[in-house]
C-alpha cells in the first residue's frame, strides 16, 4: 500500500494542525508539510483540501500584503475548525492506540 492511499484519511487533521498554530498560504502549508517528511504532497493536492475545508467553513481565508511580493490568501481555523481538529484529535489517537496493540500484541484468533 502506498503512503499517499493512507495519508488521504489524514490530510485533513494535519493540515488543519498546522493551521491551527499559525496562519499560513498556501506555498508555505506544502513546504511546512513537506519539513515533516510527507514528501509526496503537491500543491495540486493541497489547494483542492484548503478550498473543500473553507466551503466546510473549518478555515476562512483573508487576502494579506506580502513583503516578497503579491498579496497573498492566507487561511485560518474557525471556532468550527477547531472543534473539528479536537475531534480528529481524539479519533486519531484512538485509532492509533488500537492499531498499536494489534500490531505489537500476540496473534489472538478466536477458533485456536
Amino acid at each position: 500500500m502506498k503512503e499517499t492511499q493512507l495519508l488521504k484519511g489524514v490530510l485533513e487533521g494535519c493540515v488543519l494542525s498546522i493551521i491551527a498554530d499559525r496562519e499560513v498560504y498556501g506555498y508555505e502549508l506544502v513546504q511546512i508539510l513537506k519539513s515533516y517528511g510527507f514528501t509526496t504532497i503537491v500543491a495540486g493536492t493541497v489547494y483542492p483540501l484548503l478550498q473543500k475545508l473553507e466551503k466546510q467553513q473549518f478555515i476562512e481565508s483573508k487576502i494579506l500584503p506580502s513583503h516578497d511580493g503579491p498579496d497573498r490568501k492566507y487561511f485560518f481555523l474557525t471556532k468550527e475548525g477547531q472543534l473539528y481538529l479536537q475531534e480528529f484529535d481524539n479519533q486519531w489517537n484512538g485509532l492509533v492506540k488500537k492499531v498499536n496493540h494489534l500490531l505489537t500484541s500476540e496473534r489472538m484468533y478466536p477458533d485456536e
